[in-house]
């Protein structure tokens, strides 16, 4: 029943976002040759529907696996330092070739992201004292560092504007022709699908995988891969969204536990639905213009962040 409720408002959404904007479509226009709001419709409206739905299911998925190699609730995306990996990639990207296509930008993203996801994995094994929160402070700091080198570099090369495109996410710039690196979340899905009892066991510690004939490390450098691509395609597609991937997989799982297999395809729906929601509150709240979907989500997922921190410390 939930799922099919949750398939319901996905729709919904999708087709409220397809026809919400300072552009007034109606659904005849669509069906009306060499119209400009047919153009508007297929150069926009939908490549940016298609890219709130990939990311939103891409996000949610790539912190649900984060939290299950780290054996922590509260390691994302944005309490890893993944984000800023991302951001750091397309810096050095744009500094090495200035003319960088979004498929270079997209490739040097993923490096920097799987090594930095590589290197948190890495400290998060050294850390005796593993209290729930403060592994994610540890990766929090871990970002920071990261975000300060980028900054370094983008104001001494005075690129400092250019940097700023992936500091807050935005969709209103997704267009045809320019998006369809998104694309690449639907294989990171479906691998981390196909692992999904394996990323399970692995989140049960080293040794317990070890002893069912799992090899640990290959199941969390897989893991880790599917994590770099889905966030490395979204940042250099519409920049950094916080909070995504660490929220909607809390709110899935005190509602259908841990075993990814089952909750996969719920916490793909609702980081969707999630998604698609911010955008359309932040398209309509100060219509006609926009707030930034970083900014809204931020907002709204901070405020959930901080409810899970005190839920989980009563």
């Amino acid at each position: 029943m939930i799922y099919a409720g949750s398939i319901v408002s996905l729709l919904v959404l999708i087709w409220v976002s397809l026809f919400t904007g300072v552009k007034d479509i109606a659904m005849r226009d669509v069906f009306a040759m060499n119209s400009d709001q047919l153009l508007v419709f297929t150069i926009a409206r939908i490549p940016r529907a298609i890219a709130l739905v990939l990311t939103g299911a891409g996000l949610s998925v790539a912190g649900f696996i984060m939290q299950q190699l780290s054996q922590n609730k509260f390691v994302s995306p944005t309490t890893a330092g993944s984000l800023e990996a991302a951001k750091m990639g397309i810096l050095f990207s744009i500094l090495l070739i200035p003319q960088a296509s979004i498929g270079m930008k997209s490739v040097a993203a993923l490096l920097f992201t799987l090594a930095a996801n590589l290197l948190f994995m890495l400290m998060v094994r050294r850390v005796r004292f593993r209290s729930s929160v403060f592994i994610p402070l540890v990766g929090i700091m871990f970002g920071n560092i990261l975000a300060a080198v980028s900054t370094f570099f983008a104001f001494k090369h005075g690129i400092v504007q250019n940097v700023q495109e992936w500091m807050i996410g935005d969709f209103s710039s997704v267009l045809q022709g320019q998006y369809e690196s998104i694309y690449l979340i639907l294989p990171a899905v479906v691998l981390a699908y196909i692992y999904a009892d394996q990323f399970t066991i692995v989140g049960m510690g080293a040794s317990f995988a070890k002893n069912l004939g799992i090899s640990y490390s290959t199941i969390v450098n897989l893991g880790l891969f599917a994590v770099s691509l889905t966030v490395s395609v979204s940042v250099v597609t519409a920049g950094a969204i916080p909070f995504l991937g660490l929220i909607v997989p809390n709110m899935v799982s005190m509602m259908m536990g841990d075993n990814l297999r089952r909750t996969l395809p719920m916490t793909a729906l609702a980081g969707s639905i999630f998604l698609l929601f911010c955008d359309i509150l932040g398209r309509t709240i100060i219509f006609p213009y926009e707030i930034p979907i970083g900014l809204m989500v931020g907002v709204i997922g901070g405020i959930i962040f901080l409810f899970l921190i005190l839920r989980r410390n009563r």
